[in-house]
């Protein structure tokens, strides 16, 4: 390690900047960002501010004269960007005076290099590569900003805000270490995180005897968390960093083993699902898993396949929970008809075409039997219907019935987003018959005419992307 990683207090003194053009301006607003007194020596004489708010602007004094004779007291740093020759003089100056320097892409003048930054407020990470490669800089940067949470900074803040009331109600370094993982690893910490400051205070308030909470092995919670349509790449940042978090995960049995791989090596993880004709251990059974899991101090994930919320019971799991008394939170994911839509180009809204969608379920016929298709025969609805492989039978009987054309276009979209998918559209009179062709689910059946602006419709109707093509061009 050439360079040791320091954070400079930028409150103490003025940075001088000594360049000009768009690398001077970089720096400036970086040095801006950081809430830093800038001295900019523009070494074409043009103090260009225009591009900067008027707060950012009054500091930035706009310096004149040569940089190489200026009074350099109680400056903190220098940065040369886009200054040439002179900058090359002014770092030989700054390194006589004993002053941090810095020459843009230049270690060779420089006496500290700038890294790459994820700013979260109170937590800043610097990545540097020695000055080698920026791009790489940046790449480990992007990661970490990906499974940093945005408000972590916040986190922080709050710590920080009863440091020192804490110190004084514990005296013992171990002791009060302890105290402070229970806080930001359990419920107080998930608060912050959500974003409810609020409930955070009133928790930490609540805690009378810190001793015993530090003692105790914390208060667990539950993380209600979508999976998504099975695509790990597509489960949201802060889902991951919930599976990397957990101490156990309970899930469903649709979620693929791909994503199962995201969650932390030495976490328990326990299959509660079922698939359609499979008995499953019963929601009152999952429900007590996680109370039971959270009692016990434990950081538990619910992971459900789609999103929580959308025919994944996960209103019936937090009422539960909240009727228990146990912390949770809920992250969604994206539903199965949405990821099914986006891979196969299915616009499920579209202008003047398809203005409403209708979300239902129906994985047994008797379930399809008891839907109003009458209400779902309006020709500009779009239809999304889960688990209906099954009913495919009664679903096309009830919309026919109803009134819905049996040239209504139709699409059944077998477990989308995954390495096997597959798409069979044709038309709604038709629709058992497609179901059949995907041989296996979980599969979600759309319908509607948006379905004929979908790329299996296309790749198997290559004559009406001819038609649309002389069409657009008349």
């Amino acid at each position: 390690m050439r360079f040791l990683p320091v954070f400079l207090d930028l409150q103490a003194g003025p940075i001088v900047l000594v360049g000009e053009g768009e690398p001077a301006q970089a720096k400036l607003r970086l040095l801006l960002a950081a809430d830093a007194r800038v001295r900019w020596f523009a070494t074409d004489g043009n103090h260009d501010v225009s591009r900067l708010d008027a707060a950012s602007a009054e500091r930035i004094e706009r310096a004149v004269g040569d940089p190489l004779s200026a009074d350099l007291a109680n400056v903190i740093a220098i940065l040369c960007a886009g200054a040439g020759d002179t900058g090359h003089a002014m770092a030989a100056r700054a390194r006589v005076l004993g002053i941090p320097v810095n020459v843009m892409d230049e270690t060779a003048h420089s006496t500290f290099i700038v890294p790459a930054i994820v700013d979260r407020g109170d937590v800043v990470v610097a990545v540097g590569t020695g000055g080698t490669s920026p791009v790489v800089a940046r790449r480990v940067r992007e990661r970490i900003e990906a499974l940093l949470p945005a408000r972590i900074g916040d986190l922080a803040s709050f710590a920080g805000r009863w440091r020192d009331s804490i110190k004084a109600r514990l005296p013992d370094l171990a002791m009060r270490r302890l105290f402070w993982e229970r806080v930001i690893d359990g419920p107080i910490g998930a608060d912050i995180l959500a974003g409810r400051v609020q409930d955070a205070e009133r928790k930490l308030i609540s805690i009378h005897d810190p001793v015993a909470f530090a003692a105790s092995g914390g208060e667990g919670f539950v993380t209600l968390v979508g999976a998504g349509p099975g695509d790990p790449d597509l489960l949201t940042v802060k889902a991951l960093r919930a599976l990397q978090d957990a101490d156990v995960v309970f899930y469903d049995d649709l979620v693929s083993p791909e994503i199962l791989d995201r969650v932390r090596r030495d976490a328990a993880r326990v299959p509660v699902g079922r698939r359609v004709g499979k008995p499953g251990i019963g929601q009152d059974k999952i429900h007590r898993l996680l109370i039971e899991a959270a009692q016990s101090g434990k950081r538990a994930v619910r992971l459900k396949g789609g999103d929580p919320f959308i025919f994944g019971r996960g209103g019936e799991e937090i009422a539960a929970l909240r009727a228990a008394g146990v912390a949770y939170s809920v992250i969604p994911g994206i539903t199965a008809g949405l990821g099914a839509a986006a891979q196969s180009e299915v616009p499920l809204t579209y202008r003047q075409e398809a203005l409403r969608i209708t979300f239902l379920t129906a994985h047994k016929a008797e379930d399809a039997g008891n839907v109003d298709w009458s209400a779902l025969t309006d020709k500009k609805m779009t239809v999304v219907v889960y688990m209906g492989m099954t009913a495919a039978p009664t679903i096309r009987e009830g919309l026919l019935t109803a009134g819905r054309s049996p040239d209504t276009p139709v699409g059944v979209f077998a477990r989308a987003t995954r390495p096997d998918a597959k798409a069979v559209v044709g038309k709604l009179r038709d629709l058992p018959a497609l179901a059949e062709q995907v041989e296996r689910g979980p599969a979600i059946l759309i319908i509607g005419d948006v379905v004929a602006r979908s790329a299996p419709w296309r790749n198997a109707n290559p004559d009406d992307l001819i038609s649309d093509l002389l069409m657009a061009a008349e």
